[in-house]
């Protein structure tokens, strides 16, 4: 059995358990939220403590690989300028379509209630200041302090400027300096591991201390929230579509029937690296030559998560309708382009260490309570199908996009910078 699945099974056992004592054995359920809750809160911080580090080494060893992959040719910067649109135009429209969506068909009142109430300890992240104050604080006076006070956008605004300043000194320098950042990004992921590897004690002790004080109520939320988070990974990956007739000059019907192949591997595996055999076969086909493809389709696997910014941020945006947290135009606009950056680094990592590491800077960006994402990433292995699909059709759009726009280039950048991404 999968870790994943494991998580998964722990999440179903410790809601029926749960459910059980708060229907059948009401006067067990303060001792045992006593027993399970430290367990679960936890485990829960000690995924929090690896969120900075793991954050600020990703972004700064993915920015460094992209300005290398950008420097190596007019086909690496064709398809790393159009793999930022995607990845942009992804957020924007979870900015769009989740609220949308949460209006429509919002979360049974009944289920909201009962889960705020049994995560009451789940405070947001703090009030969101007025506009003025907001684009002031982005800049750090101090990032140490601001690392240790949580402030995630000073901290990825840094991030940035340090790796795009990091790309301008000597080569050498640039090299210790990114194996430095390469080391603790290593490093943050064995031990986030670890953490994910006891991950089913921990989701087991969330899913019983919710689940004895809401009964069956988390069930339904938990389905709701599914539903909403999956549906804007499917509409983001359907526009794959369009891209792929209209920029890469391939009939819908072709398209289709070549995609269909590569979206059974990506679903069977769920890993995108797993569906790149299966992309260079049927972009061949489709007339992009190997020596573009072959730079264009690693580069896509490594840096383009065309899902992840649309569904990163629809989750942050369902919990703060969930706690009710207000968000105004600026924090959205700011969780959007956190959404971006924090799927851009997290490329190629298991999908419970890319869930907790990419969505808790949007979260604290909005405001929003991060101790529901420990019971949130027990269910991922469901959205993470629909993440996987999109970014593979993507990855294809995106290959004929610039296939039908580039000469024949041939390369050996894209294999170092595939290493990269799936280090």
């Amino acid at each position: 059995m999968s870790q994943s699945s494991r998580i998964l099974l722990s999440l179903v056992l410790g809601l029926a358990v749960g459910a059980m004592l708060a229907g059948w054995a009401p006067g067990a359920v303060p001792v045992t939220v006593a027993v399970a809750g430290p367990i679960g809160t936890a485990w829960l911080n000690a995924l929090q403590m690896t969120v900075l580090p793991l954050v600020f080494s990703l972004l700064v060893t993915g920015i460094a690989a992209t300005a290398e992959a950008a420097r190596s040719g007019a086909v690496a910067a064709r398809a790393i300028a159009l793999i930022l649109c995607v990845m942009v135009f992804s957020a924007v429209m979870a900015a769009i379509l989740t609220p949308l969506f949460l209006q429509l068909a919002p979360m049974p009142t009944a289920s909201g209630t009962a889960l705020r109430a049994a995560l009451a300890g789940a405070a947001p992240a703090g009030a969101v200041p007025p506009l003025g104050e907001f684009l002031a604080g982005m800049v750090p006076s101090n990032v140490v302090a601001a690392a240790a006070n949580g402030g995630f956008l000073s901290l990825i605004l840094f991030a940035l400027v340090f790796a795009f300043a990091l790309a301008r000194i000597a080569p050498e320098q640039r090299a210790l300096l990114t194996s430095f950042f390469a080391a603790i990004r290593d490093t943050m992921l064995v031990v986030i591991g670890w953490i994910i590897w006891i991950a089913p004690i921990g989701v087991f002790a969330l899913a019983v201390t919710v689940a004895a004080k809401t009964g069956t109520a988390a069930v339904g939320a938990l389905l709701h929230y599914i539903v909403t988070v999956s549906s804007v990974g499917v509409i983001v990956s359907l526009f794959a579509f369009p891209l792929a007739v209209l920029g890469g000059r391939v009939a819908l019907l072709r398209f289709v029937r070549g995609a269909a192949p590569v979206l059974a591997v990506a679903m069977s595996t769920q890993s995108s690296l797993a569906s790149l055999p299966a992309m260079l076969r049927i972009s061949e086909e489709m007339g992009v030559p190997v020596a573009t493809s072959g730079v264009v389709l690693p580069i896509a696997v490594a840096m383009l998560r065309a899902t992840g910014p649309a569904m990163n941020l629809a989750v942050a945006i369902y919990v703060a309708n969930w706690f009710g947290v207000p968000m105004s135009f600026a924090t959205l606009c700011a969780g959007t382009a956190v959404a971006v950056l924090t799927s851009l680094g997290s490329v190629s990592l298991p999908g419970q260490i890319s869930f907790i590491g990419a969505i808790s800077p949007i979260a604290v960006t909005l405001g929003v309570p991060i101790a529901p994402l420990g019971l949130l990433v027990a269910v991922e292995t469901i959205p993470d199908i629909f993440r996987t699909m999109g970014n593979v059709v993507m990855d294809l759009a995106v290959t004929l996009t610039v296939g039908a726009r580039s000469a024949p280039v041939a390369t050996d950048s894209a294999d170092a910078l595939l290493h990269e991404g799936a280090a």
